[in-house]
């Protein structure tokens, strides 16, 4: 299906409710917005839920219009959890957990250690700490005396973007390797090489473009050999989006028959994971999936909350 970006958060709602088997949402409420502290070896959680406190806008580097640290409200008592993209923030989708709070959900965003916007130094490694971080964020939120009342944690939603799309397609019941990535980037080098290479460097049509592929296809080579299969299941989620997910490390036989219901949301004119390599591989292999959206005219940070002015 094709859609707009403004009104693709709808459909995030409905299949997010129907997944995890609601009739409908609660009553719209102001949306709340705290933060969990960071605990061992987690780091901080943002929350996002129904209030009945007034809200004012100011909140956070975004200057949400929210209740912040709001007395919670009954909303449907299901949690939908956000995996983040690689560097990113919670801010970037509060337009995303508004939709979800509107409909009567609690949204929490966990801050994916050493792959955030304040630490951005193992963003390999924490491809494969990421569905555990998501585990113990659904636990964190049953352990908080404001949040636990109010949730029934048997059936979750998890909603991943970029490489917290990666982390949602594990979660849905796809296995992954390393070395998958070096085969995926020996062939495709050039053609995804955002993707393989990330944002040090770009080609640009330049003498040192072969240069570049040359030093990136020794590294990966180097690096990438490891065949161990990865993957995470949790009986507690229920329902599965993946937004412009990088999927090519991923087995695509392990996701062609997911373990809970999955829906795929896309970008045609996305440049960091080039579709055909990622989120139509999985369609592909998943005739059940659902194609949320389709942006045709979207590119990679298309779902992301639009940056404020001066950011």
């Amino acid at each position: 299906m094709t859609t707009t970006r403004r009104g693709w958060g709808r459909g995030l709602v409905a299949a997010m409710a129907l997944g995890l088997g609601l009739a409908g949402g609660a009553a719209r409420a102001a949306m709340g917005m705290t933060e969990i502290a960071a605990s061992g070896i987690d780091g901080p959680m943002t929350v996002y839920y129904p209030s009945d406190s007034s809200s004012r806008p100011g909140a956070g580097p975004f200057a949400l219009d929210v209740a912040a640290d709001g007395v919670p409200a009954r909303g449907n008592g299901r949690l939908i959890v956000i995996s983040h993209g690689t560097g990113a923030s919670p801010w970037v989708y509060a337009d995303q957990a508004r939709a979800l709070v509107n409909a009567g959900f609690i949204v929490a965003l966990p801050l994916h250690r050493s792959d955030n916007y304040l630490d951005h130094s193992d963003a390999q490694g924490a491809l494969e700490r990421r569905p555990l971080e998501v585990s113990r964020a659904i636990d964190r939120l049953g352990e908080d005396t404001r949040f636990a009342p109010l949730l029934s944690l048997d059936r979750v939603g998890v909603y991943g973007m970029s490489a917290g799309g990666h982390t949602a397609l594990t979660l849905a019941g796809g296995r992954w390797t390393y070395a998958n990535f070096r085969r995926h980037c020996d062939v495709n080098l050039a053609a995804d090489f955002q993707f393989c290479v990330g944002v040090i460097t770009q080609l640009n049509g330049g003498v040192l473009d072969g240069f570049k592929q040359w030093m990136a296809r020794t590294i990966i080579g180097w690096r990438f050999a490891d065949e161990t299969v990865r993957g995470h299941e949790d009986p507690r989620i229920a329902a599965v989006v993946a937004a412009v997910p990088a999927a090519a490390t991923h087995d695509m036989a392990t996701l062609a028959t997911p373990r809970v219901p999955l829906a795929l949301v896309t970008a045609r004119q996305d440049r960091w994971l080039v579709p055909r390599f990622h989120s139509d591989r999985v369609l592909q292999a998943c005739s059940r999936c659902e194609h949320l959206a389709d942006l045709e005219r979207g590119g990679h940070g298309a779902y992301l909350s639009p940056l404020p002015p001066g950011l």
